[in-house]
């Protein structure tokens, strides 16, 4: 059996996985990889771009290093392409999120239409860091829209794509710079320069499942033409590439 087989059986498993259990409950391993990363900020924090491309190096080369030897382990018993199908599938169910994304957006969306917003706005943190307080029903509307369209490239679409290119050290990798960008690659005082390097590279590793989600949202949707539009006017607006 091929590289290429492997990792889609494992990844239609580990898809399997995410639809029928979701996210872990406790001990989420992004959760885990993000207190990892934390402790390390702690250690190498300086108001510097090189102290924060260390960082991201430390730790996104950490999670390739993990996933390289999980998958170099995988091989060795006596039933390699049964071990590395499962690894790939409990990989693929640790990095992905499509299931709770869904579900949380729905139950904010059914919110918004029985006329509960204040409901709406209890819900939606669970999708996104915006202020809810401050936002009316439109404007929730549209942070749903949005915090979807990006965690569907970022926690679905674009961790597949590196899965595909590099199998479990590519879902790993892309997970853990996706989640030291959001970590650390926001313009606050504190991480400004610091978070120079996770952003930067989030940005690099983002740009082709950014660019295949927008093309399966045209083809799932029920105007084609009007999301072409849609991606041609708005695409260039916005400041991550």
């Amino acid at each position: 059996m091929g590289a290429d087989r492997v990792f889609a059986y494992g990844a239609a498993a580990g898809l399997l996985g995410d639809l029928l259990l979701g996210d872990p409950r406790r001990g989420h391993p992004v959760a885990v990889f993000g207190r990892a990363a934390g402790a390390v900020e702690r250690v190498l924090w300086h108001d510097h771009r090189g102290w924060g491309t260390l960082h991201t190096a430390v730790c996104a080369g950490g999670a390739v290093a993990l996933g390289a030897a999980a998958a170099r382990a995988a091989r060795a018993p006596r039933f390699p392409y049964t071990a590395s199908v499962l690894l790939t599938g409990a990989a693929t169910w640790a990095v992905v999120g499509g299931t709770s994304l869904a579900r949380e957006a729905r139950a904010v969306g059914q919110a918004l239409e029985s006329g509960d917003i204040e409901a709406a706005r209890a819900r939606l943190p669970h999708l996104c860091g915006r202020d809810p307080q401050a936002l009316d029903a439109a404007q929730i509307a549209r942070a749903v829209v949005e915090s979807v369209a990006e965690n569907t490239s970022d926690a679905v679409v674009g961790a597949l794509v590196w899965g595909a290119v590099a199998g479990v050290p590519g879902l790993l990798g892309f997970r853990a710079v996706n989640t030291l960008d959001a970590m650390v690659g926001h313009k606050s005082p504190r991480h400004r320069r610091f978070g120079w390097a996770s952003a930067r590279l989030d940005d690099l590793a983002g740009w082709p499942g950014a660019r295949l989600t927008a093309v399966l949202a045209t083809a799932a949707g029920g105007d084609p033409r009007g999301a072409v539009r849609a991606w041609r006017a708005d695409a260039g607006r916005h400041p991550s590439p």
